[in-house]
């Protein structure tokens, strides 16, 4: 038998979304409901004593349907228990071991990930920036943030649907996306005669002679900008036959977190043109860009420039807010997002490290919009987490294994900056470049 057959006492949007996800775009089997007990293979929220059978614990999260009605309160909402406890030595969520199969309810755990429900809910914490604190979050108070437990759950359970039902997963092929912000392009160049004369007036009052010096170097071009590794990019990707995404900070006006050069200046137009030749252009809407009329100015520059239309995006600074910023991306026109994860932590902010819909809780429905989670930023691993560059890339390896084990997809995010030669950044260039050969 190739198909699963499942028993479910109700049918939901919620239910059939993950079923969706779980046996369809992880481990590759087929499934149908059905409403015998006796005929199923997978029970869900019954137990059953009959042989030849999977059972999995109900803990009503899935329940609602969508007859019942969109939900526009947070009432609904609010924070939920979820008993945790440990199956295959990792954490679970919805812990139930009374006699079923998985002693957890492995839908709802994904459910709840997935959707990312704890971020809807009222009182929820927020950072200075209005973004959800990792610190808030189960997985962190679990401490495997860094662990995708969702690919292990699921890697887990394709194991127990063959021992018990003789069906073979075909699980997707690891695999691996590299991008990059493109939020500040260059350190010293194309910046105007005030912000210049502003820099230079500062370095003189602080005595940074050093910096002074080297900032007079680069505008005579007697050395390279610090932070243009452009060329290096490319000839990187071309070596490894990859094509990589840039996510282009086009703020069209300069504020303290939107510090690129404007978007229609020549130089970053042929930055931008010379990016559409090497990988695929997204969009990094500005930090203020959370309205329609702003990000449609900031997209449409960018389009125009490449002359083709961009469907990808990644927030500025990871800020998004859940609902609303899924909304707008769907609004205008975005059809994947690659924001989800922490620009505070590495690990992964929904548990996978695999894409997904998202689903709007308040309109109890799937929608189109496909979120990329990433798992590694540079800046978080040198500014918030104070890494070195070989402790990172440690960690960034030990991330890639589990993501390999569990066929799951690599997301790493790197600026233009870290790969340059500005001083805090050494080292990381050529581990990049080494790690680079060993994840291909």
């Amino acid at each position: 038998m190739d198909n699963i057959l499942f028993y479910a006492p109700k049918r939901t949007n919620r239910l059939i979304y993950v079923l969706d996800w779980v046996f369809k775009e992880r481990l590759g089997v087929d499934y149908q409901f059905t409403d015998s007990i006796e005929k199923a293979t997978i029970v869900y929220g019954t137990l059953s004593t009959l042989g030849n059978q999977i059972t999995i614990p109900q803990a009503g999260l899935l329940e609602l349907c969508v007859t019942d009605g969109p939900v526009e309160n947070e009432g609904y909402l609010a924070p939920i228990q979820s008993a945790t406890g440990t199956w295959q030595q990792y954490p679970v969520l919805f812990y139930e071991p009374a006699g079923y199969s998985l002693p957890f309810d492995i839908l709802s755990a994904i459910f709840y990930l997935l959707s990312r429900y704890e971020e809807y809910a009222p009182n929820t914490c927020f950072d200075k920036h209005q973004r959800y604190k990792a610190s808030c979050s189960i997985l962190y108070e679990l401490n495997v943030l860094t662990v995708p437990i969702v690919d292990i759950w699921v890697t887990h359970f394709g194991t127990l649907i063959t021992q018990t039902l003789a069906i073979q997963p075909r699980y997707p092929a690891f695999s691996y996306i590299p991008s990059y912000d493109i939020d500040i392009a260059y350190s010293f160049l194309h910046k105007g005669f005030m912000r210049t004369a502003g820099a230079v007036l500062k370095n003189i009052i602080t005595g940074n002679i050093s910096e002074l010096k080297h900032r007079y170097q680069v505008n005579t071009g007697a050395v390279p900008d610090p932070y243009d590794s452009f060329s290096t990019i490319s000839k990187l990707h071309t070596h490894h036959s990859t094509k990589p995404l840039f996510f282009i900070l086009s703020a069209l006006h300069t504020t303290a977190y939107d510090k690129n050069i404007l978007p229609h200046h020549p130089a970053m137009q042929q930055i931008i043109k010379n990016i559409h030749e090497t990988g695929t252009v997204g969009i990094h809407p500005s930090y203020y860009a959370h309205n329609a009329r702003t990000f449609r100015r900031e997209l449409n520059v960018l389009q125009s420039t490449i002359r083709q239309s961009i469907t990808i995006s990644r927030q500025h600074y990871i800020k998004f807010t859940i609902p609303d910023t899924y909304r707008l991306l769907i609004e205008q026109g975005i059809d994947n997002d690659y924001s989800m994860g922490y620009g505070t932590h590495l690990g992964f902010r929904a548990g996978t490290g695999s894409s997904f819909l998202w689903y709007d809780l308040f309109m109890d429905e799937v929608t189109n919009l496909r979120i990329y989670p990433f798992c590694f930023m540079d800046t978080t691993a040198l500014y918030e987490q104070k890494l070195s560059s070989q402790s990172a890339f440690e960690a960034l390896s030990q991330m890639q294994q589990y993501l390999m084990q569990n066929h799951s997809l690599l997301i790493t995010i790197f600026h233009n900056f870290s790969l340059g030669s500005a001083k805090e950044w050494k080292g990381w260039g050529d581990a990049y470049k080494q790690w680079l050969k060993e994840v291909k």
